[in-house]
């Protein structure tokens, strides 16, 4: 429930008269951990623990710091801004991964494209909240209390963690969805002062400098600036800009001073029509239409820098029926002669009916476009296979196609897997993160799960002489190896299995056969599973 703040105090100064605007403020105090869980599970993906200390690490001139910690992070006394080094002493058992802020600021900005249906007018506020102008249509959604409580549960039905306050003033729902007691808050109209008063000075929006020094002065709460003459708070500053940014913060809060604030602009239109005097009545009109479609599409695509990842034709019938023809990339383009290229195959199966009076070309998922060069002369530039997979998904289906990715793994069969064809994630381009170590030759075809063979050594430590693979009997004659691969010890803190040593051999037997082949687990081997002996597996064929 919403909680309307309307309690009274005496000798209020500069008495705020009453604002017809109104402002929502949302915090999402989790925002980074909780896009990083949303990411992860839309891909597929395991998602950051919940119940194991997780951070988000980022770097700056005081080397690596957290800048995002989950909730069992705070109960081990972690906070953002803590050195990485500081952390594991305090928690050893920390998991970290890398932050993204480009990416949760796109996130954010899409969230706020997504609240505009409580607003025309709004805007991201920082680097994890919203403001929305809701000065006039709270009663579309039957009051206040109303729209706040429909937009904080759709926020909880997405699994955000979201405050919300509700001002006169942008600065003072700020302030209430980030340091109030609970969530919802409304202030009511004129009522800025009383409700912002027992909030801390921290909610003015200042920088950590001017809150330490005023906190020095023993100025802790917003209404202990309300009585202190202005002039006496100047003196107390070195300096007069950093005194005019505390009144200016005030008076902003309190409604005293206007404080502008730019909305979001409304995204650009990618979209091209064509409509038609005479009805078309053939597939070589429709394809004519979509090749002027796709160009005139594509400039203003061009203009913008951006490309499409997802395009759908619509084709309206004079009989008011309409038909749709789409089409997904798995790289962001703006070429037209592609997108004409995709859809072709599909022009036939449109039934003209009694003829198409109306065609309209759309990119329905747009992206920033990054052009790369590769080479000097264009005619050395070597094509992606982005061409490739989209006539690949265009004619057999997005669930058909699957694409390699990497992964932060030196275990063979954990170095890579498979996404959907139009998934954003660094698709593998033949080269290896770790360039300054060569590795040994792989083979190219793994077996989906290392199966067990039986193996006859000459000696224990030593590369087979003999095998049993599929119940034939397999002698070698010729080996390589071995090439050691340590486990990740780590996995374990994540309550993965625990891993052995794996020592791995290229063989070849006397009917010219190459396999891969590895010894898990050593003969002195000490630790938890000392007990069990080494076991062998044929883990790919090598050619």
């Amino acid at each position: 429930m919403c909680r309307q703040v309307m309690s009274p105090i005496a000798k209020m100064p500069n008495k705020t008269p009453k604002a017809a605007r109104r402002m929502v403020c949302v915090w999402f105090p989790h925002l980074p951990i909780e896009r990083l869980t949303r990411e992860r599970l839309h891909a597929g993906r395991t998602p950051p623990p919940a119940k194991k200390p997780f951070a988000l690490v980022g770097s700056d001139t005081h080397g690596l710091t957290l800048t995002a910690v989950n909730t069992p992070c705070r109960h081990e006394g972690l906070r953002p801004g803590m050195r990485l080094a500081d952390a594991r002493a305090v928690c050893p058992a920390l998991l970290t991964v890398p932050d993204a802020p480009d990416n949760d600021a796109a996130f954010l900005e899409a969230l706020a494209r997504w609240a505009s249906r409580y607003s025309p007018s709004l805007n991201v506020d920082g680097a994890d909240g919203l403001w929305l102008d809701t000065t006039g249509v709270a009663h579309l959604f039957g009051g206040e209390p109303e729209l706040l409580a429909n937009l904080a549960g759709r926020l909880a039905r997405m699994s955000f963690s979201a405050r919300l306050g509700c001002a006169d003033t942008l600065g003072g729902a700020s302030a209430l969805a980030r340091f109030a007691r609970r969530s919802p808050v409304i202030a009511a109209s004129g009522t800025a002062p009383e409700t912002l008063a027992p909030l801390p000075i921290e909610a003015l929006r200042l920088d950590p400098e001017t809150v330490l020094l005023l906190q020095r002065l023993g100025l802790k709460r917003i209404g202990q600036l309300y009585g202190l003459p202005r002039a006496s708070l100047e003196r107390r500053f070195h300096s007069k800009d950093a005194a005019e940014s505390v009144l200016r913060r005030l008076d902003e809060a309190l409604g005293r001073r206007n404080e502008t604030h730019a909305p979001l602009l409304p995204a650009p239109d990618f979209v091209a029509r064509l409509s038609f005097a005479d009805p078309l009545i053939s597939h070589d009109g429709v394809l004519a239409g979509l090749e002027r479609l796709a160009g005139a599409l594509c400039s203003t695509l061009t203009r913008a820098g951006a490309g499409a990842r997802r395009v759908v034709l619509w084709a309206a019938r004079t009989d008011g029926s309409s038909v749709a023809l789409e089409a997904g990339l798995s790289a962001p383009s703006a070429t037209a002669a592609h997108f004409v290229r995709l859809l072709k195959e599909k022009l036939d199966t449109i039934d003209m009916g009694f003829g198409v009076d109306l065609m309209t070309f759309a990119a329905l998922a747009v992206e920033d476009l990054h052009p790369e060069q590769t080479a000097l002369s264009a005619t050395a530039r070597k094509p992606g296979p982005e061409k490739l997979i989209d006539a690949l998904v265009s004619r057999l289906g997005p669930r058909t196609v699957r694409r390699l990715f990497p992964q932060e793994s030196h275990i063979p069969e954990l170095a890579q897997t498979t996404q959907n064809a139009f998934s954003k994630l660094p698709a593998w381009n033949g080269s290896s993160s770790s360039t300054y170590l060569e590795k040994p030759p792989r083979p190219p075809l793994l077996l989906a799960k290392p199966e067990s063979v039986a193996v006859m050594a000459e000696i224990p430590e030593g590369p087979p002489a003999r095998f049993t693979w599929r119940r034939v009997n397999r002698r070698v004659v010729k080996a390589e190896g071995p090439e050691r691969i340590a486990p990740e010890w780590w996995r374990a803190f994540d309550g993965g299995a625990t891993q052995r040593t794996r020592d791995y051999y290229r063989i070849e037997d006397e009917d010219g056969c190459r396999y891969w082949v590895f010894r898990e687990g050593l003969y002195q081997e000490r630790g938890e599973q000392e007990r069990e002996p080494p076991r062998w597996f044929l883990h790919g064929v090598l050619p």
